[in-house]
């Protein structure tokens, strides 16, 4: 398995489409930040990620929460928030307008995705866009999402668009109907869409981009990572590491560290800790056969580091996981 891969399954990412807009110009829509919305929406989930898509017309997204221009988007483009800026979805720059939380109380309670109509009847052509959020773990270690910038503005594939836009179109348009299965379908196709933004938008960054993204496409550092990910639970050492991709110790840590941000023992020390949060909440296995699948040789030195690294014993974090908080 890829390590992109690798860590979307590990930080347990789930998709959710919300909303299907269509909107006249002049228009506005705004999305408050997606740490609100989880805290009043979606408590049980650790960080939400959203998203919005155009598949027909055109406007610009906008960040409320961090500096930077206006950014135009186009039938098969997507913009993530990784960070979870509130934002908007404009039909020129320089316009404002507050959420509708009545909106979002209604898409999570009744049958997604919730079709919005704004400006409707103006002569202009239509914009489309679905709107949705993706659910993830960022506790103990998520690399990916201090790694992107606050907006990723991407086109999909045109390969990977025409099969796409079909299936969105398909879903979309049975949504006031309880059909079987349409919002697992639309959940996954959000986590298609948004995977696919990813590998664009690693292909391309500059030669001179940093950051674990960027590590996971540079020849030494991606060897390395490759490494950490398919056995995680080996006897790691950095000589053992640099041995295996054909660097020096002293090179490898500082050209590791260069991209990633920390040192390899580091890294491989925190990736540990994540698969073992998913393992305690997602399986049965006792505390002692997790700790020896991520490559502690005591259960009480996993307990230690868990408890150093996340604030709670693996006993009460898998606790708290299987009995989630209800949203308000």
């Amino acid at each position: 398995m890829d390590v992109l891969s690798d860590v979307l399954m590990a930080v347990r990412l789930s998709g959710a489409v919300f909303f299907d807009v269509r909107a006249w110009p002049p228009f506005v829509t705004a999305s408050p930040s997606s740490d609100l919305i989880r805290r009043r929406l979606l408590s049980d989930v650790g960080h939400v990620i959203g998203f919005h898509v155009v598949t027909s017309g055109a406007c610009w997204a906008e960040s409320l929460d961090s500096a930077g221009p206006a950014q135009e988007l186009r039938a098969g483009q997507m913009v993530i928030y990784p960070g979870g800026d509130a934002n908007l979805m404009l039909s020129s720059p320089g316009m404002r307008a507050e959420p509708d939380w009545q909106a979002y109380y209604r898409a999570v309670n009744e049958l997604r995705p919730l079709t919005i109509s704004v400006n409707e009847g103006a002569r202009d052509e239509p914009c489309r866009y679905v709107c949705g959020y993706l659910a993830c773990d960022a506790r103990p270690f998520n690399p990916l999402l201090s790694s992107l910038p606050p907006l990723v503005r991407e086109r999909i594939s045109r390969r990977s668009w025409e099969w796409m836009r079909s299936l969105l179109d398909a879903a979309v348009e049975a949504s006031t109907t309880v059909d079987a299965g349409r919002e697992a379908m639309l959940a996954k196709l959000a986590e298609l869409m948004f995977v696919e933004a990813l590998r664009t938008h690693i292909a391309g960054l500059p030669d001179d981009a940093r950051g674990w993204v960027a590590g996971l496409r540079d020849p030494q550092v991606g060897a390395a990572l490759r490494l950490m990910h398919e056995r995680p639970a080996d006897g790691w050492s950095l000589e053992r590491l640099a041995r295996e991709i054909g660097m020096s110790r002293s090179s490898f840590t500082e050209r590791f560290t260069s991209y990633v941000g920390l040192p390899p023992m580091q890294y491989l020390a925190r990736w540990r800790l994540q698969l073992a949060a998913r393992m305690l909440k997602d399986g049965n296995a006792t505390i002692e056969r997790v700790s020896a699948a991520v490559g502690y040789e005591s259960e009480a030195a996993f307990s230690r580091a868990f408890k150093r690294s996340v604030g709670e014993s693996p006993g009460a974090w898998r606790r708290r996981g299987r009995l989630p908080v209800r949203g308000e």
